[in-house]
C-alpha cells in the first residue's frame, strides 16, 4: 500500500516554535509524520529512509511497520498488517529489515477485534507497553517479502537492532519467565504485575542462530543497540521498582558492564552518536510525566546535558548515519498526538556542552580558566566532577605525598579556597609537616661481626674505646646476612650477646603474662630474639601474644631493659624462616633509640655456636610455653659488633587548611585527604602484574572526598550572615602513608584543639551504589544518631550507622584528642588502590547528595546552642601490627556493609582465598572453628592459624550456607 504525505497539512499548526533552550542543539525542527499515532523511527544506513511504527489503518488498532522515503515522502507498509508489531531496524549491507510481530498468533485477529470494540465503547487505556508473549522477531525485504522468523521462544522477543556489519542482532527477551508454571508464587505475582521485570538482553546471529543471554540482573533490561564501532552494546536497565532506569554499556559478550548515567530517574531509549563520543537518551528527570531528551558522554564522566525543554513527551531519539540530523518521537504538536520529528543537529555544540571538544589529554586535564569560571557556589554534581577530573588526572601522577603531583594538587586546592573567599587558617593555606619519605642503606657503613670470645667488661658499653676482637672473627654482608630495621638508630655498639627467646613482654596475672626478660640481665648487651610468637600455642593464646609482637614493640622492650642492640631472626619453625625483613619506611620521623636489625639463620647459628645449643631446639622448646624450657641465657665467649648507618630521606609536604570565621572562637572542621599512591610502588597497592607501574589516579580514594569538602567550602562561603561558629576546611596529605598530615596537625596544632567542636571526614564517597551510605564514628558523640535521623529524612539514603571512631582514615588522628568525629563512606570496591580507580567510575549525583546531607549537619552544628558531647569509646584490640601477622589469605573486607560476619568485596588474584573458592559478596561466618561476628573476630582468628595447614571456612553466599577449605600462606 502506498500512502502520500501531502503538503495540504500545515506543519506550522502541528509544530510550535523551538523552545529557546533547544536552539543550542536543534535547528529546523519539524514533524515528518502527521497521520495516526506514530513513533520510534530509525534511519537506513544511507540516511535516505526511516523505518517506524504507526497506527494508521482501519481495522487494526495496533502498531504496524512502515518505511518513509526522506527523498520523496512515499510511505509503504513492511509488516503483514495483522497483529501487533514493534521495534524495527534496517540491516546494514542488505535489502532487509527486522521487526517484532505477533501476526503468527492464532489469537491475533481476535485481539484486534476486541481492542476495536473496546475503543468504540469510548474507553481508553492508560499507556503501558504490551509485552505480548506471542511477540517474536522477523526479518523481511524492505518491500515486505521474504518474511522469515528469527525467534520462536515462548515469551516476548522484541526491541532488536543489527550490528554495524549486519552480522548480529541484539534484542530483548522475557523467555526466562517461561513456562510461567515454573515460577515461584512471588515471581508469578511479579510477572502478572510487571512482566518487564524478567526482560534480559540477548544476542544472536542475523539468521537467528546462536542465541545467547547477556544480562542477568533483576529488573528490565531492554532497548539495546550496538555502539558505532560494534564492540559494545548500549541499553537501559530498570531497577526492580520499575520506576528508575539508567543507561549502561557492555562488551558484546556481556562482560565489562559500565553504568553511564546516575540520573535517578527513568532514563531510557539511549542511542549513540555516530562519532561514538556521546549518547542521546530520554528521561523524566524534570517531572514524572515530562520526558525530555538529554546528552551524556559515552563514558559517563560528565553530567547529562538537557536537549529539549518542551512539556509532554520527547523521546526515542536517533541520529542519522552522518550524525547531522536527529529524529525523535514527540507529542509537542497542537493535536498532542505522537509523531516523528526531524531537526538539524549541532554536533560541535554537543561536544562543547559535554566538555569533549579538547583534542589532547593535556588540554582535558589542565586547570583551565573556563573550568573555574563555571564553578557554582551551589552544591552540584557538575562541580564535583570538575574537581575529580583534575585531581584524578594523569597530570597529577597519583598525588603521592611529597611528590610533584601532590604539590600541584595542594596548589589547586588552595586556589579554590582563595577563589571562594575562604581565609587561610594561619598566615597562608599551607600547614607543612615533615615525614620520612624513605630509607637508604650504605653497605660500606653497615657492618655485623661476630667474635668467638667476649671483650673485657670495661668495653661493654656504648662509649667504650674499641679493641680488637678475637682473631676468630666472622664478618657478614648487609642485605644478604643482615639488614637494619628502618626505625633503627644510627651508631655502633659491640658487646656480649644474650638470647631472649621471643623477646616478648606481655602484662597479666599468672599464665596470662609472658616475660622473656624475667631474671635476665641485658644491660649494655646485644639481644638475640625470635620473630613472631610461640608457634605451638593455642589460637586464643596466639591472639593474646600477637598484640605484643610488633618489631617496634620488641625493640622498645629490649631498650627499656637496657639493651643497646636487638637482632631478630625468624626461626625454623616459623613462616618466612631465616628471611630478612624488608627495609621499608613507615613514614614516621621517630626512631627507636636502639640499634636493631634482622638476621639470617646462618648468623643466628653462628651466634649460638659457642652455647652448644641450636636455634631449632631452642625454638621448639619455647613453642609450647613449656615452663621447664630455657627461655633466655647469655651466650658465653661470644660478642657481636653492629654498625648501622641509615640515610633517612626526609621530605616536607603540606596540609591545606582554610577557615570561614564565626562569631565565636569555636569551629566545626570538615576534611578529606588529597594524597594517593603515585605509581603504586609500595605494598599498599593492589595492582595486578599487568597494572604494575601505572598511575594510581585515586578518583574515589580520595578525589571524591576532596570534591565534597570543596563543594562545602564554596557553599558556606556564599552564605550570609556570618555563622555562629567557624568552619575549618582541612585537606590532608600523608594519609596513605599512615595519617601523617592529620597526625602532625593533632600533635602540633596551629590552633587550640579545644576550639574544634567536631570533625566530619570524607574518604571514598564517590561510589554510591543502591543508595547505600555508611556513616562511621557515631559512637563518638550522642548527637550523631539524632542528627543522622533528622537530616536523612530529607536526604533519603539507605544509611548504615557504625559507632567505632577508630577508622583507617584521618578521624583516628583527631578523635583521641577529644574531638567527636563522623565519617562519610560509600564502601570499598575492586578498584580500591589500583590504577583502575578512575574518574569515569564515580557517581557524581551521589557525591552531590552526600555533600548536601553533610551541609545540613554542618549548619546544625555551627548554629547549635551547645557543643556536641564527646563520648569515649574504648578502642577494640585489633591484634598485632602488620609485621606481627603471620598468615595471609588475600581477602578484601567490605567495611561498608553491616552484617553478622565479615562480608567480602573481593579477593586478591592468585591468593589462598581465591584458590579456596572465596568470592566477592561472600559473608564469612566461621573461620577455623571460631564464630565470626565482625572484622575483629576475623583478624583474631587469622592471627591464630598455622601456615600451610588447611582450615575450614564457613560462608553465606546468596543466603545459602557454603563450607570451603583454605590454606593460609605466610605473609611476606
Amino acid at each position: 500500500m502506498n500512502l502520500k504525505i501531502t503538503a495540504l497539512i500545515a506543519a506550522a499548526l502541528l509544530c510550535p516554535a523551538l523552545h529557546a533552550g533547544e536552539e543550542q542543539f536543534l535547528k529546523n525542527a519539524r514533524p515528518i509524520t502527521f497521520e495516526g499515532k506514530t513513533g520510534e523511527g530509525y534511519f537506513s544506513p544511507d540516511g535516505k529512509n526511516l523505518i517506524f511504527q504507526s497506527v494508521r489503518e482501519t481495522g487494526n488498532p495496533f502498531y504496524q511497520i512502515y518505511i518513509l522515503s526522506l527523498e520523496t515522502g512515499d510511505i509503504h507498509r513492511v509488516s503483514p498488517g495483522l497483529g501487533k508489531t514493534t521495534c524495527s531496524f534496517f540491516r546494514p549491507g542488505a535489502d532487509e529489515v527486522l521487526f517484532a510481530s505477533t501476526h503468527h498468533d492464532p489469537e491475533a485477529k481476535k485481539k484486534q477485534e476486541d481492542e476495536i470494540a473496546f475503543l468504540a465503547a469510548g474507553k481508553t487505556r492508560r499507556y503501558s507497553w504490551d509485552y505480548d508473549a506471542a511477540m517474536d522477531i522477523f526479518s523481511a525485504h524492505r518491500d515486505g517479502s521474504n518474511l522469515r522468523r528469527l525467534t520462536d521462544a515462548r515469551g516476548y522477543d522484541a526491541e532488536g537492532s543489527y550490528s554495524p556489519d549486519g552480522k548480529q542482532v541484539v534484542f530483548t527477551s522475557l523467555r526466562d519467565a517461561f513456562p510461567l508454571e515454573h515460577l515461584s508464587p512471588e515471581e508469578r505475582s511479579i510477572y502478572e504485575k510487571d512482566p518487564a521485570y524478567f526482560g534480559e538482553i540477548y544476542i544472536m546471529n542475523a539468521d537467528g542462530s546462536g542465541q545467547k543471554r547477556l544480562t542477568k540482573n533483576p529488573g528490565y533490561d531492554g532497548g539495546p543497540f550496538f555502539m558505532p564501532d560494534g564492540k559494545r552494546i548500549l541499553w537501559r536497565h530498570f531497577q526492580t521498582n520499575g520506576v528508575v532506569a539508567e543507561v549502561f554499556t557492555m562488551n558484546i559478550d556481556g562482560s565489562d558492564v559500565r553504568q553511564v548515567t546516575h540520573f535517578e530517574s527513568m532514563s531510557w531509549a539511549p542511542f549513540p552518536h555516530p562519532s561514538g563520543k556521546y549518547i542521546v537518551f530520554t528521561s523524566n528527570k524534570h517531572g514524572f510525566d515530562n520526558f525530555e531528551l538529554f546528552l551524556v558522554d559515552t563514558d559517563g564522566q560528565h553530567s547529562p546535558v538537557r536537549v529539549t525543554f518542551t512539556d509532554g513527551f520527547d523521546g526515542l531519539p536517533v541520529f542519522s548515519p552522518d550524525g547531522k540530523k536527529l529524529s525523535w518521537t514527540s507529542n509537542r504538536g497542537s493535536e498532542k498526538q505522537s509523531q516523528l520529528f526531524l531537526a538539524d543537529w549541532n554536533h560541535e555544540a554537543a561536544l562543547a556542552a559535554l566538555d569533549l571538544s579538547s583534542s589532547t589529554p593535556e588540554a582535558k586535564n589542565s586547570v583551565a580558566s573556563s573550568l573555574n569560571s563555571s564553578l557554582s557556589s551551589e552544591i552540584r554534581a557538575e562541580d564535583a566532577r570538575a574537581y575529580v577530573n583534575y585531581l584524578a588526572s594523569d597530570e597529577l601522577e597519583g598525588r603521592k605525598t611529597g611528590e610533584r603531583g601532590a604539590l600541584k594538587a595542594a596548589e589547586y586546592i588552595a586556589s579554590r579556597l582563595k577563589e571562594f573567599g575562604v581565609c587561610p587558617l594561619t598566615t597562608n593555606y599551607f600547614v607543612p609537616f615533615e615525614f620520612n619519605a624513605g630509607v637508604n642503606l650504605d653497605k660500606e657503613k653497615n657492618k655485623l661481626e661476630i667474635a668467638e670470645r667476649a671483650r673485657p667488661r670495661a668495653q661493654q658499653h656504648e662509649n667504650a674505646p674499641k679493641t680488637n676482637l678475637s682473631e676468630l672473627r666472622t664478618s657478614f654482608e648487609p642485605d644478604k646476612d643482615f639488614r637494619p630495621f628502618s626505625f633503627s638508630s644510627n651508631g655502633e655498639f659491640e658487646g656480649p650477646v644474650v638470647f631472649a627467646g621471643y623477646g616478648l613482654s606481655v602484662p597479666g596475672k599468672g599464665a596470662e603474662a609472658y616475660d622473656s626478660y624475667a631474671g635476665l640481665d641485658v644491660s649494655n648487651k646485644v639481644v638475640l630474639a625470635l620473630r613472631y610468637v610461640p608457634e605451638g600455642v593455642e589460637p586464643k593464646r596466639r591472639q593474646e601474644l600477637n598484640r605484643y609482637a610488633a618489631f617496634r614493640y620488641k625493640a622498645m622492650v629490649a631498650r627499656e631493659h637496657g639493651a643497646k642492640a636487638l637482632l631478630v631472626v625468624a626461626g625454623p619453625n616459623s613462616p618466612n624462616a631465616g628471611k630478612l625483613i624488608p627495609l621499608s619506611s613507615d613514614g614516621t620521623i621517630a626512631g627507636s633509640e636502639i640499634l636493631a636489625a634482622s638476621i639470617s639463620s646462618e648468623v643466628a647459628d653462628k651466634l649460638l655456636a659457642n652455647s652448644g645449643k641450636n636455634l631449632k631446639d631452642l625454638q621448639t622448646s619455647l613453642d609450647t610455653e613449656n615452663p621447664h624450657a630455657e627461655k633466655a641465657f647469655e651466650i658465653t665467649n661470644t660478642a657481636a659488633r653492629l654498625s648501622i648507618s641509615l640515610e633517612h630521606t626526609k621530605k616536607t609536604d603540606r596540609n591545606v587548611i582554610g577557615i570561614i570565621p564565626g562569631q565565636l572562637n569555636e569551629s566545626i572542621m570538615v576534611g578529606a585527604h588529597y594524597d594517593h599512591l603515585g605509581f603504586g610502588d609500595d605494598e599498599t597497592s593492589r595492582e595486578n602484574k599487568n597494572e604494575a607501574g601505572q598511575i594510581h589516579n585515586g578518583a574515589d580514594d580520595n578525589a571524591s572526598g576532596v570534591s565534597a569538602v570543596l563543594e562545602l567550602a564554596g557553599f558556606f562561603s556564599s552564605q550570609n550572615p556570618k555563622p555562629k561558629r567557624g568552619i575549618i576546611f582541612a585537606l590532608w596529605s600523608g594519609e596513605e602513608m599512615g595519617l601523617l598530615g592529620s597526625s602532625a596537625f593533632a600533635e602540633h596544632p596551629p590552633i587550640a584543639l579545644t576550639n574544634i567542636m567536631a570533625y566530619l571526614n570524607f574518604d571514598m564517597v564517590g561510589r554510591l551504589r543502591d543508595n547505600k551510605l555508611t556513616l562511621q564514628g557515631a559512637g563518638s558523640s550522642s548527637i550523631w544518631r539524632k542528627e543522622i535521623e533528622k537530616r536523612n529524612v530529607v536526604s533519603g539514603f539507605d544509611v548504615t550507622v557504625q559507632d567505632d571512631p577508630y577508622l583507617p582514615s584521618d578521624t583516628t588522628a583527631l578523635y583521641p584528642k577529644g574531638i567527636p568525629v563522623l565519617a562519610f563512606f560509600t564502601g570499598s570496591h575492586d578498584d580500591y588502590h589500583r590504577p583502575t580507580d578512575d574518574a569515569d567510575k564515580l557517581n557524581y549525583d551521589g557525591i552531590e547528595r552526600i555533600t548536601k546531607l553533610a551541609s545540613l549537619i554542618v549548619k546544625d552544628l555551627v548554629n547549635s546552642d551547645a557543643r556536641p558531647e564527646y563520648a569515649k569509646v574504648e578502642r577494640k584490640n585489633e591484634g598485632g601490627s602488620r609485621d606481627a601477622l603471620r598468615a595471609y589469605l588475600g581477602t578484601i573486607p567490605d567495611y561498608a556493609t553491616e552484617v553478622q560476619g565479615v562480608k567480602l568485596s573481593g579477593v586478591r588474584p592468585g591468593s589462598p582465598a581465591e584458590k579456596g573458592g572465596l568470592q566477592g559478596g561472600d559473608i564469612i561466618t566461621e573461620f577455623a572453628g571460631q564464630k565470626i561476628a565482625n572484622i575483629y573476630d576475623y583478624t583474631y582468628a587469622l592471627d591464630a592459624v598455622k601456615i600451610g595447614q588447611p582450615v575450614q571456612i564457613k560462608i553465606s553466599r546468596k543466603d545459602q550456607p557454603v563450607t570451603l577449605t583454605v590454606t593460609p600462606e605466610a605473609r611476606k
